[in-house]
């Protein structure tokens, strides 16, 4: 059977289901009228995926499988850098580590450099494409070999450098193809492939914190290190083969998929400003939740399941979000998520004086914040829409920057806010208790992050 033949002016657009630039005799044997071209079009498409090798779109097992492998990799990369206040409290209370300054730094470069650096990341797999297919590979063997190296510091400065500044780099390039590829495998059904992959991340922030302390209590960090490097790279290794292009690697015409104009438009603007401001304070909670827990008389088990239950029940939220932002505008979903959140925060957080009203906030929060990421393919076909020349797969890793440096921002932000808490044994609940701020600033910034709602009612987006 002859090879396909391609124009090498265009580079095929990632979601295409017509495959018009595959076979122009497709379309020119294809022009019908009435409710037969619908079907004659599901033919051609049937004929052109056996006559052509490609694989099918929103479903079939090699697109399972490639959103498996995509969810598998988030999960390794976020569950494990998510869990890093484990580590703090490790390295704050032994030896060499002890009272050292900066400790808080590890974690901060590893989940920062990990979202900041995903631009860069995907503008490189557009520019050279038949380096795309392997980034992944490389990123799990530069995240694992950073742990690894990790172990033999002997201060805080190697440990922000390997486990920090390594770790981030390499996870960073394990996860990004994800995005890259996703606009290839699913099109209608993007969001809800998205949410799957964010649950990913909220499954495992469930797991490896009981598992990291459980091997730090029983075999001390050198140990807990080496054996988390090999482990990451043994789960990973079975799913990075499913993690590929579905497309023709093409390397000529690539450029005219970075178009970065979308960066001065207004719709993107006011999305991103909704999304970095609702990051600046939804990492708030996780933090200091555990530190609340335990002034209401929480043991340290009661103190975790608190993080526990927010990342488990996030785990629902980026799937059902996801899933609502395939079916409705994506202002409704981000809608449903401000109002729940913003009343959970003031009104149950704010108010809980007991530890089990505390879970039922955690809860809450999980179901009704913790999906706000599933909102970024809805929020790029906005864009795309009065950015015609935009690349979904361009806008994507500029909404993780936006979360990135909220993120970043967001330990630094907790310091201030706690030191000017002049509320303590001032006022009832929560906002009386030495973390009224940060209840506030949470509760705020997810208000902000509801920008896009209203921008809607007055015609800006």
């Amino acid at each position: 059977m002859p090879s396909p033949t391609y124009d090498q002016n265009e580079y095929p657009t990632p979601c295409q289901t017509d495959f018009n630039k595959y076979s122009p005799s497709i379309t020119t044997n294809s022009i019908d009228t009435g409710s037969s071209a619908s079907s004659n079009k599901e033919r051609d498409i049937e004929f052109a995926h056996c006559e052509y090798g490609l694989a099918q779109v929103d479903g079939g097992i090699q697109a399972w499988l490639f959103l498996i492998a995509s969810a598998m990799l988030e999960a390794l990369v976020w569950g494990y850098a998510f869990s890093f206040g484990i580590f703090q409290d490790y390295y704050s209370a032994h030896e060499p580590f002890r009272g050292s300054g900066n400790i808080a730094v590890i974690g901060t470069c590893a989940m920062g450099i990990a979202y900041l650096l995903a631009p860069v990341a995907i503008v490189a797999m557009i520019l050279v494409p038949r380096v795309a297919r392997w980034v992944s590979s490389m990123g799990v063997v530069i995240m694992c070999l950073s742990l690894a190296l990790s172990s033999f510091s002997t201060n805080v400065t190697h440990l922000i450098l390997s486990q920090g500044i390594g770790f981030g780099v390499g996870g960073c390039l394990a996860y990004t193809p994800s995005i890259l590829f996703m606009s290839e495998w699913f099109c209608k059904r993007k969001g809800l492939a998205f949410g799957i992959v964010w649950a990913g991340s909220g499954l495992s922030g469930v797991i490896f914190p009981l598992v990291i302390q459980w091997l730090l209590n029983q075999y001390g960090i050198e140990a807990t290190l080496r054996i988390s490097a090999v482990a990451l790279f043994i789960l990973a290794a079975p799913f990075l083969y499913f993690h590929r292009p579905r497309l023709p690697i093409r390397e000529s015409v690539c450029h005219h998929r970075l178009n970065f104009h979308f960066l001065c438009s207004k719709v993107y603007i006011i999305y991103q400003i909704g999304n970095t401001v609702e990051a600046l304070g939804f990492f708030l909670p996780t933090i200091y939740l555990p530190t609340y827990a335990r002034s209401l008389g929480a043991n340290e088990f009661m103190s975790s399941l608190t993080v526990t239950l927010v990342n488990l029940t996030s785990v629902f939220s980026c799937v059902f979000v996801g899933f609502l932002s395939d079916r409705y505008h994506i202002t409704t979903c981000i809608l449903i998520s401000t109002i729940g959140t913003v009343v959970s925060v003031f009104l149950i957080w704010g108010f809980s004086v007991t530890i089990p009203s505390l879970y039922v906030f955690c809860i809450a929060y999980g179901v009704l914040a913790g999906g706000f990421s599933s909102t970024w393919s809805g929020i790029a076909n906005e864009i795309q829409r009065a950015n015609p020349e935009a690349d979904a797969t361009v806008i994507f890793p500029f909404m993780e920057t936006g979360r990135g440096i909220g993120n970043v921002a967001s330990g630094p932000l907790s310091e201030v806010l706690l030191k000017a808490d002049h509320w303590k044994s001032r006022a009832w609940g929560t906002y009386g208790s030495g973390f009224g701020t940060l209840v506030v600033c949470t509760g705020a910034t997810a208000l902000v992050g509801g920008i896009s709602v209203i921008a809607r009612q007055m015609k800006w987006v």
